[in-house]
């Protein structure tokens, strides 16, 4: 089956992961941060979402206007006869809720690789929300569902008619308008990076970059055995949510998608219907 250039681009390389081998160590530019050796000029930065955007991707309802403000309480009497009020509870009385600790930065990229893959190896379920921008500024919107190892599931909201699917071996993408499923193995697409039993980033292929901007820690990666060639990938870690935000893919053919994630759960797990290929579909 014939795989255009547009449809790697916007579909394969929204799932991420990668096979990163050989890690050279460098040291992070975290005081002052120094700016990351420029991309070539079509490169362009992409937003992220703050960690919950209230009403994205939303249908604007009554629900989402402002609630009009409570009407005001009857006057008082004049002069009231003043109440007595019981003494309060000691058990009452309001408890301090601890700040959370923020850890520092990482000094080192090795202390980078580090921090990412003990995130990446603290759950085998997720779900949430991610916006997709496409190479062409086209935005699409959808859930994203994790059962590792191997499993993974996107589902984009209308109009858009894509599904990508992986079952623990191969990698289905289907599109529901046109009834077409293109198959592959997920160690040709950058899934896998996620989708590991057991990840160690230095041990998966060429990191050719860190660096830290404020909260956010960048990883630049090459990943060599992807479908087509080398792609370059972008993970962005925010060090302060100790959550993945976003990854941006430039797969072989120079397309660029970037993924940004939001609205993320490690406590439920998803139907395992969801991970279901039906393979009979594949022509």
């Amino acid at each position: 089956m014939k795989v255009t250039p547009m449809l790697r681009a916007s579909v394969l390389t929204a799932a991420l992961a990668g096979s990163l081998a050989a890690a050279q160590a460098q040291p992070l530019q975290l005081q002052p941060p120094k700016p990351v050796t420029a991309k070539p000029a079509a490169a362009r930065p992409i937003p992220l979402p703050p960690a919950r955007p209230a009403g994205l991707g939303q249908a604007r309802t009554a629900s989402n206007e402002a609630s009009p403000a409570p009407a005001a309480a009857p006057a008082a009497a004049a002069n009231p006869a003043p109440v007595a009020q019981a003494p309060r509870p000691e058990s009452a009385k309001p408890v301090a809720t601890p700040a959370k600790t923020k850890l520092p930065p990482p000094a080192t990229q090795e202390e980078a690789i580090e921090r990412l893959n003990a995130y990446l190896n603290s759950f085998t379920t997720l779900q949430g929300n991610f916006i997709q921008f496409a190479n062409n500024g086209k935005r699409l919107e959808g859930r994203v569902y994790i059962q590792r190892p191997g499993k993974m599931r996107f589902e984009y909201e209308p109009p858009a008619t894509t599904e990508v699917i992986a079952d623990g071996t191969s990698v289905a993408v289907r599109d529901k308008r046109l009834g077409t499923q293109d198959v592959y193995s997920i160690g040709q697409t950058p899934l896998k990076f996620l989708l590991r039993e057991k990840m160690d980033l230095s041990r998966e292929g060429t990191i050719t970059g860190a660096s830290v901007d404020g909260d956010i820690l960048s990883v630049r990666i090459e990943d060599r055995s992807t479908l087509g060639g080398t792609s370059k990938i972008t993970l962005k870690f925010d060090l302060a949510a100790n959550e993945l935000r976003q990854w941006i893919v430039v797969d072989p053919q120079g397309y660029e998608t970037a993924v940004s994630l939001y609205n993320l759960s490690l406590q439920r797990r998803a139907d395992p219907k969801n991970f279901v290929i039906d393979y009979q579909r594949t022509l």
